[in-house]
């Protein structure tokens, strides 16, 4: 069911959002060569805890997962495009690292993502997540009233196909709450002028991500990590974004 939220219920949600980038960029400050996944886990824990927030992940268990997830933090590295499982492995200089991280405070849940290179970056990695970030920002600007779905979805299609990246739409945007994951469903590719129509009060995580060389995951055996079919190195950038008269509001910007 999609809901329609109140300028007050928005203004609500700001401290989740808040919360969420404060975490967020903490993490991307820690995330450094010879730093450990489940140090940046346990780190976002702690500052769970210090916030009285609560996570979103740790017993999440979606049809998707093998088990509920056990960790507050996504970890993905490298060939690892969503839903990375921390695990017990220490950060290589040039490793391309994505956080994702939601967490619910007073109530109300908030969604974002980040990808960064540790230590030495290769150009190849940079234009990749350059171009995720612009391809999010495309379907933010697209978040308007009067518009649909479809017009944010093709406003990220348009991005990564004119950078020459392929799409998955498998995993995508969606609604946010009072729970992590609602409806509306958002692609990351589609037709414009299709799909529900944009109202003020529609509050939804918007999250483009790309892989360099291919379209296509599989699943880790740790049942939860999706990994690019061929090897290559995936990014992920995510905003939470309410639909407002005034235009999109970015809930979680950092």
């Amino acid at each position: 069911m999609i809901e329609l939220r109140t300028p007050a219920e928005i203004d609500e949600m700001r401290a989740a959002g808040s919360f969420v980038a404060d975490v967020l960029t903490e993490l991307a400050a820690a995330s450094a060569v010879g730093v450990n996944l489940l140090d940046l886990d346990r780190l976002a824990h702690r500052l769970i805890r210090a916030r009285g927030a609560e996570s979103c992940y740790i017993d999440y268990h979606p049809s998707f997962g093998a088990s509920p997830f056990g960790k507050v933090l996504c970890t993905s590295v490298n060939d690892a495009a969503l839903h990375g499982l921390p695990f017990d492995y220490t950060l290589k200089d040039g490793d391309l690292l994505s956080l994702d991280f939601a967490a619910s405070v007073e109530g109300w849940v908030a969604d974002s993502a980040v990808s960064l290179v540790v230590g030495t970056p290769q150009e190849e990695d940079l234009h990749l997540i350059e171009v995720t970030k612009q391809a999010l920002d495309a379907g933010i600007a697209a978040a308007v009233p009067g518009n649909r779905i479809g017009d944010i979805s093709a406003a990220i299609g348009e991005v990564a196909r004119s950078a020459g990246f392929s799409i998955n739409t498998d995993f995508g945007g969606h609604g946010v709450g009072r729970t992590m994951h609602g409806d509306p469903h958002v692609p990351n590719d589609g037709r414009p002028g299709r799909g529900f129509p944009l109202r003020a009060g529609l509050v939804f995580a918007i999250e483009p991500w790309l892989m360099q060389s291919t379209d296509r995951v599989f699943t880790d055996p740790d049942g939860w990590t999706l990994r690019s079919m061929d090897g290559s190195r995936a990014a992920h950038a995510e905003h939470t974004v309410a639909v407002t008269d005034d235009g999109p509001l970015v809930l979680t910007a950092r």
